[in-house]
């Protein structure tokens, strides 16, 4: 029988196995996908010798699902591939706390990419944007050429912008050919549509045509959520107050704005990662995105509303896809998209929105209410415990105690295992 709610009391408490016999009943997993799931080398060493080069073997990572989220009225299990602790549980808690106003409610734009082509050496470079944009019809034609498939599902080449830039080296044409690329992430699309017009982008412009790449700053690729959180659901009046505070902090301040950004991407890139995605693609976007406007911003907003509720919203570029790359060859990657549930690229971006909004919730509740090291700590103090080389209970044992005593060393670690083996 399938399980229709994410809001799972105590799933943290349940053994591995209980946990993934209650995925898979929400996610409808077969036994296949159950054993691929508990199978660390899921990912064959012959299937990724074919992903990169010079293979030498595998490091698995983490995944964990965080429980609870309501995302525009449905509910999800999120898979999160990530090696921090308290990430999982951050989100988990925070989207409990979401629930009381209904949830996170996203929205997004389609999934245009941006195909940039280099010309330098123009004698006139403004006569040479004007030239190249007259050819618009031509030069997208020639790009649309090269995936009849991505056309005929709705995609391809939809725009060309030209722009002249000043550099160092003295002023350069950019064309930028704006590429639908549907549910897929796109480079391979963009690329090949951006060298097959570089030959009469070059012409039209009487310059050297260099370089023809993707831009990860996938600004007309946006995700979007909102989120409104009862102020007795966060703590209370004075901790919304708080959570505006530290959002407040980190708008003025860049050395405050890294770390709450990178907060963010704690969700966004766990979730990126689990699925097969490019997590450099969207964290090289996210913080270019953040620092559009000159000045390095958070990519969230927090505010009361009228109840003196919490309001939250992010926006962010997130170009993911669900077709081509490690999302069609990784087993792990297949099974965390079905998980999931997502029908589109863009209905998995806008869920990795509602994530990293709801791990920034989940950071600046911690930092506004309680301080952020005391459950990040107490995951820490359990690592440091089985790197000693505890096992089993002892590793909670130790761990408890090092919380206790405020010393979360691996010394100390080492210490009280030696302690506590004596006495056994």
């Amino acid at each position: 029988m399938l399980l229709v709610s994410s809001e799972l009391a105590g799933f943290y408490k349940l053994s591995p196995e209980e946990r993934l016999r209650f995925v898979a009943g929400f996610a409808n997993l077969d036994n296949t996908e159950l054993e691929i799931l508990r199978t660390s080398s899921s990912l064959k060493i012959e299937s990724a010798n074919r992903m990169i080069e010079n293979v030498i073997g595998l490091m698995p990572v983490p995944l964990g699902i965080a429980a609870n989220f309501l995302i525009n009225g449905k509910d999800r299990l999120i898979p999160m591939a990530i090696e921090e602790p308290s990430v999982v549980a951050g989100a988990s808690n925070a989207a409990k706390m979401a629930r009381s106003r209904g949830g996170f409610w996203t929205s997004g734009t389609r999934s245009v990419m941006i195909g940039q082509i280099q010309v330098v050496g123009c004698a006139d470079p403004n006569q040479a944007r004007a030239a190249i944009l007259a050819a618009t019809k031509e030069i997208l034609g020639k790009a649309n050429e090269q995936d009849p498939v991505l056309v005929s599902k709705g995609g391809g080449a939809v725009g060309l912008e030209v722009k002249v830039i000043q550099t160092i080296l003295g002023p350069m044409v950019i064309g930028e050919l704006l590429v639908d690329c549907g549910d897929a992430m796109g480079a391979n699309a963009v690329n090949t549509m951006a060298e097959a017009v570089a030959p009469l982008i070059e012409r039209l412009a009487n310059g050297k045509v260099h370089l023809r790449i993707i831009s990860n700053l996938a600004d007309r690729r946006l995700a979007r959520a909102r989120v409104t959180v009862a102020k007795e659901a966060v703590g209370g009046p004075e901790v919304v107050d708080g959570i505006i505070s530290a959002y407040a902090f980190a708008a003025s301040d860049p050395y405050r704005c890294a770390t709450h950004n990178k907060g963010i991407m704690n969700g966004v890139t766990a979730v990126v990662l689990a699925t097969g995605n490019d997590t450099r693609a969207i964290e090289a976007g996210a913080h270019a995105y953040a620092a559009r406007s000159g000045h390095y911003s958070p990519l969230t907003r927090w505010e009361k509303d009228a109840n003196s509720d919490l309001v939250g919203e992010i926006e962010l570029p997130v170009a993911v896809g669900l077709i081509g790359g490690a999302t069609a060859v990784h087993p792990v990657a297949k099974i965390a998209v079905k998980i999931l549930g997502v029908k589109s690229a863009r209905e998995l971006a806008e869920i990795i929105a509602a994530v990293g909004l709801c791990q920034n919730l989940a950071a600046l509740r911690a930092l506004a209410a309680e301080g952020i090291q005391r459950g990040h700590m107490r995951l820490h103090a359990r690592n440091l415990a089985a790197t000693a080389g505890a096992t089993g209970d002892l590793i909670d044992k130790i761990a408890e105690k090092m919380v206790e005593e405020r010393k979360i060393r691996i010394d100390r670690a080492k210490e009280l295992l030696a302690e506590y083996s004596k006495s056994a």
